[in-house]
């Protein structure tokens, strides 16, 4: 019997059995697909929330705490597994002018390096883009990850640590044992000290039979990749809720949709016309160049973006970290030692009540 049993193995799941396994604890985790294949994959690797004055102090404190440790992070993971999640602080520019002023000040109470970038200095940084807009926030040290790298990374290193992941093992029930619940999975009854539910979009399915749920929902997004030369692009730039990463081969995303539309992960052609018209319009550049992939993800949406991390109400053994909505690479290395540390029963990096099941929770930014 694991000391810890995760139920979910993307990037939240991933992170917090690499913490837990680092504090001695005995770790196995059951993913339903494949480790690091959904939203985890799926995303575009910002390490920083997008138009990030507009979300709770609760949002803020997590992400301070994980783009703290992300270098050092990437650092061991490349190390121990010769995989390079490739952290690049290439910088992010933000086109909101009518919200200048609380983003500075945004910036100037968390401490964070950001100034207004006049229309030649975006010309300067982004020498291709099309009729550059009068001014933009700067963010000069905003940095990304290669997602899909730092989940392959982690699956490895937790592989190398012992952690035993079983892919392709759907949990069919949480069900109640005493005070807390066991777990089943592939026909097999699974008991653990704690049971960590870090499922995603998937997560309210999960603990709805349990009676509390969180109201996790999942949010379609899709995205473009574009096969160009290293430099055509420089830095990360968001405008009108669509942003574009430049990645060091020169590969370039372009993103992302915000779609109800349930379970259903399928790509849409209006979607793909829709997101090259943009790109193309704000970068002709990418005209010369062809779309590699299209893809679409499930973002485990909820209210304004607020995870909840915390043990559940009813059963004592039970834990969830889930619910990062569109920020989980960026949420994901705080969320995932806050969680060890509920679990643990150690010191919390942060306070929990932001995240706990009975706290408020702001509108959706």
């Amino acid at each position: 019997m694991p000391d810890v049993l995760i139920i979910g193995g993307g990037i939240a799941g991933l992170l917090t059995a690499r913490e837990l396994s680092g504090a001695g604890a005995s770790v196995q985790l059951l993913e339903r697909g494949e480790p690091a294949r959904e939203s985890s994959w799926a995303g575009g690797g910002i390490l920083s929330p997008l138009y990030p004055w507009r979300y709770s102090d609760a949002v803020t404190a997590l992400a301070r705490w994980s783009q703290q440790a992300y270098p050092g992070i990437c650092d061991e993971l490349r190390e121990a597994t010769g995989i390079d999640p490739q952290y690049l602080a290439s910088g992010l520019l933000i086109h909101a002018p009518d919200e200048e002023a609380p983003a500075l000040d945004w910036a100037r109470r968390h401490g964070y390096e950001a100034r207004i970038a006049s229309r030649g200095e975006i010309r300067e940084l982004e020498p291709n883009r099309a009729d550059p807009p009068e001014t933009m926030l700067w963010l000069p040290r905003v940095a990304q990850v290669r997602n899909p790298r730092l989940g392959k990374a982690l699956v490895k290193d937790l592989e190398g640590r012992g952690v035993q992941i079983r892919a392709r093992s759907p949990v069919e029930a949480l069900v109640p044992e005493g005070t807390g619940v066991r777990v089943v999975a592939g026909g097999r009854s699974i008991s653990a000290d704690a049971v960590v539910v870090c499922a995603g979009a998937w997560s309210r399915k999960l603990l709805e039979p349990l009676g509390t749920a969180p109201a996790i929902r999942p949010v379609r997004g899709q995205m473009l990749l574009f096969r160009t030369r290293p430099g055509l692009i420089r830095h990360m730039v968001l405008e009108e809720d669509r942003y574009i990463i430049p990645r060091k081969d020169g590969r370039v995303l372009f993103g992302s949709t915000l779609e109800e539309a349930g379970f259903e992960k399928t790509t849409t052609g209006a979607a793909r016309q829709e997101l090259h018209e943009i790109a193309v319009a704000r970068f002709p550049v990418l005209a010369d160049h062809p779309v590699e992939r299209h893809w679409a993800g499930l973002r485990p949406g909820s209210p304004g973006g607020v995870p909840w991390i915390d043990r559940h109400p009813e059963h004592e053994n039970l834990f969830i970290n889930a619910g990062h909505y569109r920020n989980g690479v960026v949420l994901g290395p705080a969320s995932a030692r806050l969680v060890a540390d509920l679990v643990l029963g150690r010191e919390p990096v942060l306070d929990p009540g932001s995240y706990g099941f009975s706290a408020e929770r702001p509108a959706t930014p």
